[in-house]
């Protein structure tokens, strides 16, 4: 708890709970593993080519390499920390720590194979989107998922309750709850399909990308086919080549900025659900003890949607400056790239909170069909539509504008006003017949 009162940023702080399944993706004991994760893989590719110099290396001592990194601790975390303090480079430290583990296992004579080649990028490049594309489709899509799924149901619940709809925040053709909510359940399934076709691309070609070392080194060596192979085959991420020593980050950009349309898209939600709650279409559920105001003691307020809505507020800043400032960098590289990659867990972190509190809110929704049956009753001028559109498929001259002289007012339509309206008209009893059984809470469309 001290630590946590401690924290700089309430992602660690007051919201930790929350956030806490992130911190085995982003945090820099995260980043670590996968950098001694992408080391030790690369070396195992080394040894199954073969390299000449590891022809001889006793294959069944993977499962211990590979133990490097699916038991590394704490403990190995801040060794490497410690070790960097000296180095001053933070993926030297970690091919250090490798090494001493090598030479711990008696395999000593092959420690100079690791980082055989590679600059630091090959592995950063590689580590980050490893991290970042696990943490996709593992936890991300899992929360959005609920969000989607409790949505559609919401949206099947509330199919056919009839609502006034607002164009302008003004009153206008009714519409349907379930309709309403559906349109949200589209458009986030519409951009996690979207989502799910980014690539997630890396770069993996040494000091300048061109493998220079590698193919100097052992120039009968398909080089390209190996890092292709590498990359695709055994890390899952999607080689970009030609680099220069950076990833060119085109598609990490894209996909920071899929995920910014769709916070943008719960954004929206959680501003039409607070506004709802405003106009009293939904009551919230009651917590025992709980305080809406510390003055006013009948409030109830929607501070779930007010906090999802400010957590994805800062999760786009932080996503709009990833996306414009990642591909963008100073000849072969600069170490901007790196700098702003360290906080990637920060947006994520406040998407987050933000889809938690987003279904937080869903859950206390209680409807008031009381005041949209109100709602409805109080603005029956917006059947005009319906009845003027009738009106022109009989032929009748100028519809819109005897509906508009007859509602356009500043003055109460009641249903009444409508049928005496209907009872003016030159048509057929069956055609008025017709035309009365419109309501506003039958003419909802399909």
């Amino acid at each position: 708890m001290e630590n946590q009162l401690l924290a700089i940023s309430p992602i660690d702080g007051r919201y930790h709970k929350a956030t806490e399944k992130l911190n085995q993706y982003f945090s820099e004991y995260a980043l670590i593993q996968y950098r001694v994760r992408i080391e030790v893989e690369y070396f195992i590719a080394l040894c199954d080519l073969p390299l000449p110099q590891l022809q001889d290396f006793d294959k069944s001592k993977f499962i211990e390499l590979r133990d490097m990194y699916l038991d590394f601790s704490i403990a190995d975390a801040k060794k490497i920390k410690e070790t960097e303090k000296v180095t001053n480079h933070d993926v030297k430290a970690v091919e250090y720590f490798i090494k001493e583990k090598l030479d711990e296992l008696g395999l000593g004579k092959y420690r100079e194979f690791v980082h055989f080649g590679l600059t630091s990028q090959d592995i950063n490049n590689t580590a980050v989107p490893l991290s970042i594309k696990e943490y996709i489709e593992s936890d991300y899509v899992a929360s959005l998922g609920d969000l989607i799924v409790t949505l559609s149901n919401l949206a099947e619940e509330w199919e056919e309750i009839p609502m006034l709809a607002r164009t302008h925040g003004q009153p206008a053709s009714p519409t349907r709850l379930g309709k309403e909510i559906m349109v949200y359940v589209e458009r986030l399934d519409q951009q996690l399909r979207q989502l799910r076709h980014i690539p997630n691309s890396a770069k993996f070609g040494g000091a300048t990308g061109n493998l220079n070392a590698h193919h100097l080194t052992y120039p009968d060596i398909d080089w390209r086919a190996f890092s292709e192979d590498f990359v695709n085959g055994n890390l899952g991420l999607q080689q970009s080549w030609p680099t220069t020593q950076i990833e060119h980050y085109d598609n990490m950009a894209a996909l920071f900025d899929c995920l910014k349309r769709i916070n943008t898209i719960i954004l929206d939600l959680d501003r039409d659900m607070w506004t709802y709650i405003s106009m009293d279409y939904f009551k919230q559920k009651i917590k025992e003890g709980e305080i809406g105001s510390s003055a006013m003691p009948h409030k109830v307020n929607p501070i779930d949607f007010e906090n999802s809505e400010g957590n994805l507020g800062l999760a786009n800043a932080y996503f709009e400056h990833l996306s414009a400032k990642l591909p963008v960098s100073r000849l072969q590289r600069d170490l901007t790239d790196s700098t702003v990659l360290r906080n990637v867990g920060v947006p994520l972190g406040h998407t987050q909170i933000a889809i938690n509190s987003t279904l937080r809110g869903l859950s206390k929704l209680v409807l008031n069909q009381a005041k949209l049956d109100a709602d409805l009753e109080a603005n029956w001028a917006v059947v005009a539509e319906g009845i003027q559109n009738i009106l022109r498929r009989e032929g009748f001259e100028n519809p819109y504008e005897a509906l508009k002289g007859l509602t356009r007012t500043n003055e109460g339509i009641s249903e009444k006003t409508i049928s005496s309206f209907i009872d003016t008209l030159e048509l057929s009893d069956s055609l008025k017949a017709e035309l009365r059984a419109i309501n506003p809470s039958n003419y909802t469309g399909l």
